[in-house]
């Protein structure tokens, strides 16, 4: 007979991804429904429910939109677990026992409960029929996704790149792979694909981290990326502080892919002072990164080779100069790289690869001919914003690869390492490779026609602008609130909502998609949009905020506050931001705009109590004017509009210009006078 289990619980978000809607449209459930179960625990803000009440009234009310999910049924089970550790290594024996690598107990941690064993029992029950393990794919996805903040992953676009780029550089026979800061192990999975067909021969993964947790669903991730039981007895994962006390002591690695943890103080300064890897110098307390640097080093075989993702700062940070200089000099160090923002997280940072080769690797000439490699990636791929969405890897990936096994020179340069031993040793890439090309006549020409075409625009709107004259009268206008404006029907206040992120693409628009909107609009954000039936549906049945023809939007973070009239409607608003229909009978849109975003309205709305304080958008003001003259001081507000957006494209394309002549002047290309 089967356990009684304790009551799960679920939270809104996980009902409307039970039902298959979004959050708000739970919210409006709870609203109108006076059936709908009541809360049984959590806070006032963030309700709790028993689930298979919730299961009952969903189908009770046929508000399910499709068959429901049995992942989606299971996992508030696991999250009800009640902490982090017990739902990661249950979803890694999950992967075991899915992959035929059963045990008994787990290898770390207490042995199951009876309600773990039960929930365990039940997942692979469902999971008989799944030959391609999305279960503990899906399951794994949603542990990482509930702590995202605690665990960073290495996304498999970049732990391919990194085995490729080995492989390159150690074209012999592979024995033994590492990765001393493995977290959940991607890299290792990516160097099983690379070097799968050496498994047969004895080749050996090893790899070591922090968390017994991570370390447990890489034992996972290994097994259900192919390693059978035979190969895992040739894969040792090991918990524990690599720097303080490193598992596999005395390793000779041929290959070495890591991403190890950067800005950590307490790495062990200290009581390492006299260890013997040291061997280019004992690396600051500030300097973390370099000591995982001369790790790797270490643990490098003759002719082996690591590949590491480090902070662009240990390029240049001057506390860490008398490393990099010993890394040069010693012919260690041969490539650094440096990808494009939004590689790996942080996303918002472009990050570096590293390339460290030990004595006998092939490719490096005598003492007197060292060089090192830069190769820069931002000028052959699109800017990427903080989104994973934004790197194009195919050209990342070719340029790289290319430059690497001889085959291209895109965005790179070989600069002998006399020359980088001054008291800087900076090693930034962007500091020594230079542009890919010097404009053309025809790219001169382009820039030309926008810059005059910005500068019309701006000088038409400078005319009317400045021919204005402000009007001294002592008479005072009376003000009304957007709420008291709500309430007379003048405007509608729609307030943005949580997205389907199963559902939102990322990159260029198609034709009948709706751009996302998530804040205000920055530039080199990549773009978000959803299909035009998924607008629909969610319009239809109130789980999406989507804008019309001139409906003002307003961001109403206080750190980001924005105020703007939609004139690329219909767009989908996150729950940042807020739509307001004016009535057009009673109520000009660019009017309400103008003054809605005015200083000091802002500062009478908004508590500005931290970074996260909202604006109260119902305690903004506007003055009571009729009509015509609304719209008269719409008009007005439209041309400084348009004029504060001409003078920022006009910025944006002059800063083209000035780069593209001064590239040309310092090539020599420019005519003489």
């Amino acid at each position: 007979m089967s356990p009684e289990l304790p009551p799960v619980v679920v939270t809104l978000a996980e009902i409307a991804r039970i039902a298959g809607v979004g959050r708000a449209a739970v919210s409006n459930w709870r609203r109108r429904y006076d059936n709908f179960p009541s809360p049984v625990g959590g806070t006032d803000t963030s309700p709790q429910f028993s689930l298979p009440q919730v299961e009952e009234w969903l189908r009770r009310e046929n508000k399910l939109k499709a068959a429901l999910n049995p992942l989606d049924r299971l996992w508030p089970e696991y999250e009800s677990l009640g902490n982090r550790e017990a739902t990661g290594l249950l979803v890694a024996q999950v992967g075991l026992w899915q992959s035929g690598v059963k045990t008994g107990r787990p290898t770390a941690g207490p042995p199951l409960d009876q309600r773990q064993r039960h929930l365990l029992e039940r997942t692979l029950e469902l999971a008989k029929q799944d030959e391609e393990h999305k279960i503990f794919d899906l399951l794994m996805e949603r542990w990482l996704r509930a702590h995202v903040r605690q665990v960073t992953t290495t996304p498999v676009q970049l732990a391919e790149l990194m085995a490729q780029a080995a492989a390159i550089k150690h074209p012999g026979p592979v024995r033994t792979v590492l990765d001393p800061a493995c977290g959940v192990g991607t890299l290792l999975v990516a160097a099983g694909r690379r070097w799968g067909a050496d498994h047969a021969a004895g080749l050996r993964f090893l790899g070591q981290d922090i968390d017994t947790v991570l370390v447990e669903l890489a034992k996972a991730r290994l097994a259900v990326g192919g390693f059978t039981e035979r190969d895992l007895s040739n894969v040792s994962l090991a918990a524990g502080d690599t720097l303080r006390a490193d598992a596999h002591p005395g390793v000779q690695a041929d290959v070495i892919l890591s991403n190890p943890p950067s800005n950590e103080r307490d790495w062990g300064h200290a009581e390492l002072a006299t260890d013997p890897r040291w061997v280019y110098g004992q690396p600051p307390r500030t300097e973390p990164e370099l000591a995982w640097v001369q790790h790797a080093a270490a643990a490098l075989a003759p002719g082996g080779v690591a590949v590491l993702v480090l902070p662009p700062a240990v390029a240049a940070r001057r506390a860490g100069r008398r490393i990099r200089a010993g890394l040069l000099r010693s012919g260690v160090l041969r490539t650094v790289i440096a990808l494009p923002p939004g590689a790996a997280p942080p996303y918002g940072v472009g990050l570096h690869l590293w390339i460290l080769c030990a004595d006998g690797a092939p490719g490096r000439g005598g003492a007197d001919g060292a060089e090192l490699t830069f190769v820069d990636t931002t000028h052959a791929a699109p800017p990427a914003s903080a989104d994973k969405g934004g790197i194009d890897w195919p050209a990342v990936t070719a340029q790289i690869t290319e430059v690497l096994s001889g085959t291209g020179a895109q965005g790179s340069i070989s600069v002998p390492v006399v020359d980088l031993l001054d008291d800087q040793v900076d090693l930034t890439p962007a500091r020594r490779v230079p542009r890919t090309r010097a404009a053309t006549i025809v790219d001169l020409r382009r820039l030309w026609t926008r810059f005059d075409a910005h500068m019309r625009e701006l000088r038409d709107a400078a005319n009317a602008l400045s021919a204005l004259v402000p009007v001294n009268d002592d008479e005072t206008v009376s003000l009304i609130s957007v709420g008291e404006l709500e309430r007379a029907g003048a405007l509608e206040i729609r307030p943005g909502q949580g997205l389907p992120e199963s559902l939102v693409r990322r990159g260029e628009r198609q034709e009948d998609g709706a751009r996302v909107l998530t804040g205000a609009p920055l530039s080199g954000q990549a773009q978000l949009w959803l299909p035009a039936t998924a607008v629909a549906t969610g319009e239809q049945d109130g789980s999406l905020t989507v804008t019309a023809s001139q409906d003002v939007i307003v961001s109403v973070l206080a750190r980001a506050f924005d105020v703007w009239v939609d004139t690329d409607a219909p767009s989908v608003l996150g729950p940042q931001l807020v739509a307001l229909r004016a009535n057009p009978a009673v109520l000009d849109p660019w009017f309400l705009s103008g003054c809605l975003c005015a200083p000091a309205n802002v500062h009478r709305a908004g508590t500005h109590a931290s970074t996260t304080s909202r604006i109260d958008i119902r305690r903004l003001h506007v003055p009571r004017l009729s009509l015509e003259e609304q719209r008269r001081y719409g008009e007005i507000h439209r041309k400084i509009t348009v004029f504060a957006r001409e003078l920022t494209d006009m910025r944006s394309v002059g800063g083209e210009l000035s780069r593209a002549l001064g590239d040309l002047l310092a090539a020599g290309q420019l005519p003489r006078a």
